[in-house]
């Protein structure tokens, strides 16, 4: 998936702001933070504050590219998750919505697991089993009547799901828990179309600029009643909160 970063900074940018609910989770003075899935760098450089050093990663190029643009001062690098390779090195691994986009969730606390220093503690938020049905019912619903079969590329999990995950990885589990989070959407009439281009950039990519318009209405109807609240879309967001340490 190619992400429009500017696009993500502009619209798109409540993720960092819900994000920063988790900071007071990140004890002031930490020693070494991994900022795992950083976007453009909006909270690594709220995470800066807190600790000695700070490096975020994201496997979007594009993303990164903004982040160093925004933040020269930090260091960034594009790294795919499952691929990092630490041993005993990050006080703090933080993530912010990120883990609902990656497919092997045991992989990923394995490395996660292995990159933390003893006692160490990962700090997390992505979404959970309900997260946007809504939206993607609809999506869902416009795509049929393409002849297309819509397959989620989300994961996301049940709290006792995940959990089990956690304990099987050896992981101490402090809090996790899920809630819902209503999002409203930014751009008023617009906001659903724009968070639809971004985030099923995968799909949409198959049709032409005004197959594109003609889903996304048909998307917008089938799902406005639920939704729309008059001056602005509100997305049926559902999160998955952890804390658990090493």
């Amino acid at each position: 998936m190619k992400w429009d970063s500017k696009l993500y900074n502009n619209s798109q940018n409540f993720v960092s702001e819900y994000g920063k609910s988790l900071l007071e989770f990140v004890p002031a003075g930490t020693d070494k933070i991994l900022d795992l899935g950083c976007g453009t760098g909006t909270l690594t450089n709220q995470l800066a504050d807190r600790c000695n050093y700070v490096l975020g990663i994201d496997s979007s190029d594009t993303m990164i590219h903004e982040a160093k643009n925004c933040f020269p001062h930090l260091d960034f690098a594009t790294v795919d998750a499952l691929e990092i390779d630490y041993t005993c090195e990050w006080d703090i691994i933080f993530s912010n919505a990120v883990f609902h986009w990656i497919d092997n969730h045991n992989l990923l606390l394995q490395k996660i697991y292995k990159a933390l220093k003893p006692s160490g503690k990962l700090i997390c938020e992505f979404g959970a089993h309900g997260n946007i049905s809504t939206i993607e019912n609809g999506f869902r619903y416009a795509l049929q009547e393409m002849g297309i079969q819509y397959v989620s590329k989300f994961n996301f999990p049940t709290v006792s799901s995940f959990e089990q995950l956690l304990a099987k990885n050896g992981f101490l589990i402090e809090q996790i828990y899920s809630y819902d989070r209503p999002t409203p959407l930014k751009d008023g009439d617009q906001g659903l179309y724009n968070w639809a281009i971004q985030f099923f950039q995968s799909e949409l990519g198959q049709f032409t600029p005004e197959q594109q318009y003609n889903v996304l209405s048909t998307m917008s109807s089938k799902i406005k009643s639920s939704l729309w609240n008059g001056t602005c879309w509100v997305a049926d967001y559902k999160r998955l909160r952890v804390i658990a340490a090493k």
